[in-house]
């Protein structure tokens, strides 16, 4: 059953009387509201259409039409409405403004009308429930136009975003590729056309996605982020700013990663090389998972275990003696005893502190050591080449690791 209405209960030779004086004034009524918002707004800009006309005033002038064609045929909602209402909402992203004007713009317009309405009305004896019924068709209708334009605006804030969005992996791409001269220039200008100040410095850091979250990190705008790929990478600018760490730490918690030494931006391959060793070794289980590691904290490792070949060689030639000392549970003790005397260079005391034992028995494996090297300990590059190795096998799990 149809919902009683009183704007339908009036008779029909009336409506099309308010219909037919309605649009006369259509064009007259338009040039009054625009020129009541070019009043109320004196900073916006009115674009002409091919024909000269300012295309806000052929859309107000439509809109007007559309809305007396709805009430003259009793329609709940107009055919059409002119896609230039959701022109209004990209320009206003184009232009860097939210939605807040342009609906009171449209509520000015609304607001003028309905007051012509309300005086045609009168004049063809239209009673005033069926008036207020009118009433709120031009708010609902307002409702039309306002969600229109909203689309019109999020379409824009999209295409804006995956535009930004592109051109900053972009720009990751450039700041991480090897550079044969200063790409200074050429940089700053791909910086500053998605808004990022070329800084001074900057680390790189490499991400491992965490198995439950695929949720890109909160890092701001300061930080370029690239999460394409398996790794993501992240361009942190200033890197030793005044609370920088911190703020990056919180936005990748839960993240496994490495962050790069600071260098020179058009150094920004070089950290990238690091994190993603450092990564490569958190995927070994080769240094710790579920935070961002500092690559200059971990710089032993980094530079030990990928040349683990190198360091096997130099291990057989300068510990083939452990194979001389009786087994090879002594010879991991000596081992260790060896590398906490290299590192301390203290007597048996300080050794057995840090290996836990008794300095007796650390007395006696030094007199072992001495039999087992002789005057090679006391030659500094042997020493060296000796607590390389050993200090090797530590980080690959093969020696105790350091106390504390």
């Amino acid at each position: 059953m149809e919902a009683s209405s009183a704007w339908r209960d009036v008779p029909r030779e009336r409506r099309a009387r308010f219909a037919a004086r309605a649009l006369e004034q259509i064009p007259a009524l338009a040039q009054d509201i625009l020129a009541e918002i070019r009043r109320e707004y004196p900073g916006l800009v009115f674009i002409a259409d091919d024909s000269g006309e300012p295309k806000a005033l052929v859309a107000i002038r439509h809109a007007l039409e559309l809305f007396v064609e709805q009430m003259a045929t009793g329609s709940s909602r107009p055919s059409s409405l002119p896609e230039i209402f959701r022109d209004f909402g990209r320009g206003e992203v184009a232009h860097g403004r939210s939605l807040d004007s342009l609906q009171g713009i449209y509520r000015l317009g609304v607001r003028l009308s309905w007051r012509r309405m309300a005086e045609i009305g009168q004049q063809a004896e239209i009673p005033s429930s069926a008036m207020y019924e009118l009433a709120e068709s031009a708010f609902e209708y307002l409702d039309v136009i306002v969600a229109q334009s909203v689309r019109g605006y999020a379409e824009a804030v999209a295409r804006q975003a995956g535009e930004r969005l592109r051109l900053q992996r972009l720009l990751v791409d450039l700041l991480l590729a090897e550079h044969r001269s200063d790409p200074s220039a050429f940089l700053a200008d791909r910086a500053a056309d998605v808004g990022w100040r070329l800084p001074e410095k900057v680390a790189v850091a490499v991400l491992l996605r965490p198995a439950e979250e695929t949720v890109a990190p909160a890092v701001g705008d300061e930080v370029l982020l690239d999460m394409e790929g398996e790794r993501p990478r992240l361009v942190v600018p200033d890197p030793d700013a005044p609370g920088r760490t911190e703020l990056l730490h919180r936005a990748v918690a839960g993240w496994s990663g490495a962050l790069g030494p600071s260098v020179p931006v058009a150094e920004a391959a070089a950290s990238l090389r690091w994190a993603d060793a450092a990564v490569g070794m958190i995927e070994r289980d080769l240094l710790p998972h579920g935070r961002l590691l500092h690559c200059a904290e971990h710089v032993e490792a980094l530079v030990l275990l990928p040349a683990g070949v190198l360091i096997d060689d130099l291990a057989r030639r300068r510990l083939a003696q452990l194979d001389e000392s009786g087994g090879p549970a002594h010879a991991h003790r000596l081992a260790e005893t060896l590398l906490a005397w290299l590192e301390t260079r203290g007597g048996a005391p300080e050794v057995a502190t840090r290996l836990g034992v008794h300095p007796q028995t650390v007395r006696y494996r030094l007199r072992q050591l001495r039999e087992l090297w002789g005057d090679d300990l006391d030659d500094p590059d042997r020493r060296f080449e000796l607590e390389l190795v050993l200090r090797a096998r530590r980080l690959r799990g093969e020696l105790a690791p350091p106390p504390g």
